[in-house]
C-alpha cells in the first residue's frame, strides 16, 4: 500500500453545487491533489420508465429505452469531459468514472472499488426534513464510506 499512490474522488452530477465543490477542492486541495491520483466520478441516474409504459399504452419501444439510455451516457461522458478541462486548467490530471445506478449506492461501490482515500462532495443545502424523506447522497456517503468524506457546502 506504501508503494500505491493515494487516490481522491470527486464525485459529479450536473448541479452547480458539485460543479462548486469540484472547483472548490483544485483550489484549495491542489497541493495535496496534486501528488494524488485524483478521480472525477459520475452517476448515470436509472429513469423511470413507467410514464413511458403508461404513455404507450402498455408497450415501450426497446429503442426508446435504448436511445433515452444513450443519451444519458452522452451527458454524463460530457459532464465527465468538462470535469477534467476544469482539472487540466489547475494542472491536475484526472480520471473520470460513470456508472448507471443510484448515487448514492453508485459512489460507495466506485470509493470502495478504487481504494479511495478522500471522498469530496457538494451539498445541496437541503433542510434536515426534505434529507429524510428524499435522502442525501452526501449523508448516504458519510455514513456508509470507509474513508474521510468533506462534503464542500456553497455560499449562500
Amino acid at each position: 500500500m506504501e508503494n500505491q499512490k493515494k487516490k481522491v474522488m470527486v464525485a459529479i452530477d450536473e448541479s452547480e453545487y458539485s460543479r462548486y465543490a469540484l472547483e472548490w477542492a483544485l483550489q484549495n486541495l491542489h497541493d495535496s491533489i496534486a501528488n494524488k491520483e485524483l478521480i472525477v466520478f459520475t452517476a448515470q441516474p436509472l429513469s423511470d420508465y413507467a410514464y413511458l409504459y403508461a404513455s404507450a399504452y402498455g408497450y415501450t419501444p426497446p429503442e426508446l429505452i435504448r436511445s433515452i439510455q444513450e443519451n444519458q451516457k452522452k451527458v454524463a461522458l460530457s459532464l465527465l469531459e468538462h470535469a477534467q478541462d476544469l482539472c487540466s486548467k489547475y494542472g491536475i490530471t484526472a480520471k473520470t468514472m460513470t456508472e448507471a445506478g443510484d448515487p448514492k449506492e453508485l459512489i460507495c461501490e466506485a470509493v470502495e472499488k478504487s481504494n479511495v482515500q478522500l471522498l469530496v462532495l457538494g451539498s445541496h443545502s437541503r433542510g434536515a426534513i426534505t434529507r429524510v424523506f428524499l435522502g442525501s447522497v452526501s449523508n448516504h456517503c458519510v455514513q456508509n464510506v470507509k474513508c474521510p468524506v468533506l462534503v464542500v457546502k456553497k455560499p449562500a
